[in-house]
């Protein structure tokens, strides 16, 4: 009897499966001013995934209420994989210890080691600048100044502030000024600072409500609401107001002759009216004829995210 052989049987070799590709690690961002923290998740394109918001008393608050409002914000980032956290705060800040020195509106802030207190809640990399210097970093890499090499970048309302790039460099120390407390009436109001006539004390919300009550406009009108509501005498307020604002950023103008100003914040409810009012008042301040003449940008999103953008950039620039 023959006996066949059975037929050879190839059995492919397992083929490994590709491993799967790492989740993308994301940028943190904190923005912690008067009486408000927000944070942010962003990506290294800068576009925001998830976010929180707290609030506390921004005059009565202690450093343990500053705590649990940063903790609350912070639980934004529990489910996210972060490189690095980077904190927009207002006041004076040293970002080589992480403190953040003094914020004439919050006593609780002085001394209060945001970096040390964050890297607690998150086992994150955290760093922290002035919000006036991160937000022209936010508008330069996300923002409406990409591709430029100077400009000035300003936030408006209850928090005022002035960012400056130029050629390429952010123009102040580290931790530095925003321009709020630069002098602008020597005989003017007396500022949260201690000091005489500060931008801050002509061109704030705060300054606006007050005008508006003397006014009899009401005691809590928005700049939305004198802009919207036809009266003369809101209008005038509105156009003093710009007037104001433009008072601290001609000397921007003078010093460095930026060509563009982004204006944030509340400035964005004041409409082209407005926004006009601060451009003239800037051009007639050009000191020399070759000078680009100065151009008004006003941020129109909703939410405004330039300091958690900046915050991002922070990181970024740090890797």
């Amino acid at each position: 009897m023959v006996h066949k052989s059975s037929p050879l049987r190839l059995v492919p070799a397992a083929v490994p499966r590709p491993a799967a590709p790492p989740a993308p690690r994301r940028l943190g961002a904190v923005e912690l001013v008067p009486g408000r923290v927000r944070a942010a998740v962003l990506s290294v394109a800068g576009r925001v995934l998830d976010r929180a918001e707290s609030s506390y008393d921004a005059a009565g608050a202690t450093p343990a209420d500053i705590d649990a409002a940063l903790e609350e914000a912070a639980g934004v980032f529990a489910a996210h994989d972060l490189q690095g956290i980077g904190v927009a705060a207002a006041g004076l800040v040293d970002p080589r210890t992480g403190l953040i020195l003094e914020v004439n509106d919050v006593p609780a802030l002085h001394g209060y080691p945001v970096t040390e207190r964050l890297g607690a809640l998150t086992g994150t990399g955290v760093r922290v600048e002035h919000r006036a210097r991160l937000q022209v970093l936010g508008d330069r890499w996300f923002g409406a100044g990409r591709g430029r090499r100077t400009f000035a970048s300003v936030s408006t309302g209850e928090v005022l502030g002035v960012g400056v790039l130029y050629d390429g460099e952010v123009m102040a120390p580290p931790g530095g000024r925003s321009g709020a407390h630069m002098t602008v009436s020597a005989s003017g109001e007396r500022c949260t600072c201690g000091s005489r006539g500060c931008w801050k004390t002509v061109a704030t919300t705060g300054w606006l409500r007050a005008r508006a009550r003397d006014a009899g406009l009401g005691p809590s009108v928005s700049l939305e609401a004198l802009v919207n509501g036809g009266d003369a005498l809101a209008g005038r307020v509105v156009e003093e107001y710009a007037h104001n604002l433009a008072l601290g950023l001609v000397n921007v103008q003078q010093l460095f002759a930026p060509g563009l100003f982004i204006l944030h914040g509340e400035a964005r409810e004041g409409g082209e009216r407005f926004r006009t009012v601060v451009e003239e008042r800037l051009r007639e301040a050009v000191a020399f004829t070759e000078a680009e003449q100065p151009r008004v940008l006003v941020g129109t999103a909703a939410v405004d995210d330039v300091a958690l953008l900046g915050g991002a950039g922070l990181v970024l620039s740090h890797l």
